[in-house]
């Protein structure tokens, strides 16, 4: 019986399609799920920078040093978090307390130093997105004082902070005056530095009217303007995003690396796409900056070798991928909290890594968007897409063990092309997936 011996996530070209011999025999499951078909897919990648991780200081200047990296692994949107003015008075040091929405964090660099990292990113063929928080404010941001009616207060006059977050203050979005400061604010970056959209946090405690008058105003500046809403509510699509979360795509994809059922994944994904409207996306992830602050980094995925093989279930199942910088970084463990500033070393290994997987999600664009088959066993994530005269199939290991599995019996003996190893040949009866290993072929 032919078998295919797959080497960790990268393939030996000279043995991408030939024998080995090995006594694992993973039976396909008898009832594959029932396809579906799926809308217009997305070919952008975006990689979420923290500043604070490029350096200490200059951070704008630092980050622009890396945006030919950043590029060349394939991310087209750089989502670069917040980058105003933070606040002092009762922080903890969040860069999502605002103390001066027209200016932007000091430590950062100076207005020039933003226009020439967006200018960089422009001249890369990269759009810009610039983290946005519209909800609250800091405790000194000159409003409190300036126009204190513009903010939410007590039975007792005080001003109040939303539940949980002590560091800011809860703007009042009935009241029209602060309703048009916010959106000033947001157009300000939009006109002055040329950014091409934003990831507004906390979308849901911003009322809908707001959003959809701000979108059409935005669209009127730039009719291709990138919006994305930090939220699982499909009705944000209609206020005129374009994006927003699976947040059941990381606990999905982490549980299926921790014991679970490796197929949940698939019925995941299925779920979340099925609300998306065509011409729309979701942002699907394995790390954000709340996910990495949350948990250990290193022990979500059951190793942090297995954040690759991971980051293939949250590209090829579809939806907008995306970076956090953090997963192209050796050796991070750990919570690792985006308040700090911690100057990180980036992985050109990894950045290489990254840039296979990026290549193979553009390159699979158009297969993508055909009919979803659910072949998953026990222990491995294998599905296959299929259009008229091609297939795609993707095979992820979720074990720190050898799996192997059958392959579709429509796929074996087929002539097709390995996306990460760039070799072509006869898919095998079966294959075997080294640890944490994955496989994408098309033909």
């Amino acid at each position: 019986m032919k078998r295919i011996k797959i080497l960790g996530s990268l393939i030996i070209a000279a043995a991408a399609f030939s024998g080995a011999c090995t006594s694992y025999e993973i039976d396909m499951p008898e009832n594959p799920a029932e396809p579906v078909v799926g809308n217009e897919v997305s070919t952008n990648v975006i990689y979420q920078a923290n500043p604070r991780f490029f350096a200490t200081n200059d951070c704008f200047n630092a980050l622009r040093e890396q945006l030919p990296r950043i590029s060349d692994m394939g991310c087209d949107i750089l989502w670069i978090m917040p980058i105003c003015e933070p606040g002092e008075l009762k922080a903890f040091g969040s860069p999502y307390c605002i103390k001066n929405f027209k200016a932007v964090n000091p430590r950062y660099g100076t207005l020039d130093d933003l226009k020439a990292l967006v200018d960089a990113a422009h001249t890369k063929g990269m759009k810009v997105m610039l983290d946005w928080v519209a909800n609250h404010t800091s405790w000194d941001n000159p409003w409190v004082t300036e126009h204190p009616d513009w903010y939410v207060k007590d039975d007792a006059g005080e001003i109040v902070s939303p539940d949980g977050w002590a560091d800011v203050a809860q703007l009042d979005f009935s009241n029209p005056e602060a309703c048009a400061a916010m959106k000033d604010a947001m157009l300000y970056w939009v006109n002055e530095v040329k950014i091409d959209g934003y990831r507004c946090d906390y979308v849901d405690g911003v009322p809908s009217e707001f959003w959809s008058e701000l979108n059409k105003e935005l669209q009127t500046i730039n009719p291709d303007i990138i919006m994305l809403a930090e939220t699982s509510h499909a009705n944000f699509y209609s206020d005129g995003f374009d994006m927003i979360y699976d947040w059941n795509s990381a606990p999905a994809i982490s549980a299926a690396f921790n014991g679970g059922k490796a197929s949940d994944v698939i019925t995941e994904a299925k779920q979340a796409l099925s609300m998306v409207p065509d011409g729309k996306s979701i942002l699907r992830y394995v790390l954000n900056h709340d996910v990495a602050a949350e948990n250990d980094v290193a022990k979500m995925y059951a190793s942090a070798d297995a954040l690759p093989a991971a980051y293939v279930l949250a590209s090829m199942l579809n939806g907008t991928p995306m970076i956090y910088s953090l997963m192209d970084v050796e050796g991070i463990s750990g919570k690792v909290s985006f308040f700090d500033y911690k100057e990180l070393s980036f992985s050109e290994n990894l950045t290489s890594v990254y840039r296979t997987l990026n290549a193979a999600f553009r390159n699979s664009a158009e297969v993508r968007r055909g009919e979803l088959s659910d072949y998953s066993t026990s222990n491995v994530v294998c599905f296959v897409r299929a259009i008229p005269g091609h297939r795609l199939l993707v095979a992820v290991n979720t074990t720190a063990n050898v799996q192997t599995v059958r392959t579709p019996i429509s796929l074996a003996g087929a002539t097709m092309n390995n996306l990460i190893s760039g070799t072509s040949g006869t898919v095998p009866v079966t294959m075997d997936l080294d640890a944490y290993g994955y496989i994408i072929l098309m033909d």
